[in-house]
C-alpha cells in the first residue's frame, strides 16, 4: 500500500509558466502551494522575480513567498527544514500539496534531503573573494569550469556566492563540488511524490523571456532595484534580473544594453535549468498548455499503489 501524502513538485525553466500550472492544481485538488523559487522567498525583489501577483496569490494558498528580508542568512538548509514542517500542515488537511519552483537545489532539498556540504577554512574564502575584487568574476568561472566541469555546467554562473562557495569547496577538500551533492542516502520522507515537469520549443520559450523582460521594465524594474541599491552587495541581489540593473544604475553600462543583458542571461539561466532537470529520470514531461495530461497522469499516479520512485 502506497504512502497516503504525495507531493506533487511542478519544475522547469524559468518562464514556462510553472506559476499557472501549480495554481490550477492547486484548485483541482483543493490544497496550497509551497514554492521553491529561492528568489522569490525575498519581499523585497517582487518584479525582477515574477513573483505571483496578488490575484495569483489570492488563486490558491502560497507558502513562502516573501517571506524574508534581503539582509537575512538563509539557506537551502533553512528552507528543507521549515518546508517539511508547511508541508506536515497541510497533510493534516489534504492528501495531496504542491510544489513549485525552478530552484533545483531547493527541489531537491525537499524530496530527497540535503547534504551537510564541508566547511571551508575562512582563509579560502577570503582568497576568493579577494580575487574576484582584483580579475573579475570570469576567473573564477574557469576555475570552477577546470575544477569541477559537472557543476560548472549547471550553475547560475552570474552568482558570485555559488561559484565562491564551490570553489571553496573544491580547494579545501581536493574533490569536486558536485560529488558532495550527489545524495548517497536520500532520507526517508513520509510522503511519495510526483515529478512534472515543464518545458516547450525553445524558441516559444525564449519569444516568452523576452517579453517577460519587457513587461518587468514596464512594471518598474528600475525603481525596484534602485529601491534596494543600499543592498547591491547582499548576496540575495547577485542575481539574474537584478545585478544588470545596478550595473545600468552604477553608470556601467546603458540602459538598452542592460536590458539586452538581461534577456541573454535570463535565457542563458533557463538553459541551464532544463540541463539540471533533464537528469532526473523521474521527471515527466508536459508542454504548459497541457493541464488536462497532466491531471490525468497525475491521477493515475495517485490511484496506483505501488508508486514507484526515482
Amino acid at each position: 500500500m502506497g504512502k497516503a501524502k504525495t507531493l506533487i513538485a511542478v519544475v522547469g525553466p524559468t518562464a514556462i509558466g510553472k506559476t499557472a500550472m501549480a495554481i490550477k492544481l492547486a484548485q483541482h485538488f483543493e490544497t496550497e502551494i509551497i514554492s521553491a523559487d529561492s528568489r522569490q522567498f525575498f519581499k523585497e525583489m517582487s518584479i525582477g522575480t515574477a513573483k505571483p501577483n496578488a490575484q495569483e496569490l489570492k488563486a490558491a494558498k502560497h507558502h513562502f513567498i516573501g517571506a524574508i528580508s534581503v539582509q537575512d542568512d538563509y539557506n537551502v538548509g533553512d528552507f528543507e527544514a521549515q518546508a517539511l514542517v508547511t508541508l506536515q500542515h497541510i497533510f493534516e488537511k489534504n492528501k495531496v500539496a504542491i510544489m513549485v519552483g525552478g530552484s533545483g537545489l531547493y527541489v531537491n532539498a525537499v524530496l530527497y534531503g540535503f547534504d551537510e556540504l564541508p566547511k571551508a577554512p575562512a582563509q579560502v574564502r577570503e582568497g576568493l573573494n579577494a580575487r574576484l575584487a582584483e580579475e573579475g568574476l570570469p576567473a573564477l568561472q574557469q576555475d570552477l569550469q577546470k575544477l569541477d566541469p559537472a557543476y560548472y555546467a549547471e550553475v547560475d554562473l552570474n552568482n558570485p556566492q555559488r561559484v565562491i562557495r564551490a570553489l571553496e569547496v573544491c580547494i579545501s577538500t581536493g574533490k569536486p563540488f558536485s560529488s558532495f551533492r550527489r545524495q548517497k542516502q536520500r532520507r526517508e520522507r513520509d510522503f511519495e511524490y510526483i515529478l512534472i515537469g515543464l518545458n516547450a520549443d525553445r524558441e516559444w520559450l525564449y519569444q516568452r523571456i523576452n517579453e517577460r523582460v519587457d513587461l518587468m521594465m514596464q512594471d518598474g524594474l528600475v525603481e525596484e532595484v534602485k529601491s534596494l541599491q543600499t543592498f547591491q552587495h547582499s548576496n540575495a541581489l547577485k542575481t539574474v534580473g537584478y545585478s544588470e540593473i545596478f550595473r545600468y544604475l552604477n553608470g556601467e553600462w546603458t540602459l538598452a544594453q542592460a536590458v539586452d543583458k538581461l534577456k541573454q542571461n535570463t535565457r542563458n539561466f533557463a538553459k541551464r535549468q532544463i540541463t539540471w532537470f533533464k537528469k532526473n529520470e523521474g521527471i515527466r514531461w508536459f508542454n504548459p498548455q497541457q493541464f488536462d495530461e497532466v491531471v490525468t497522469f497525475i491521477e493515475s499516479k495517485l490511484n496506483d499503489e505501488k508508486t514507484e520512485h526515482g
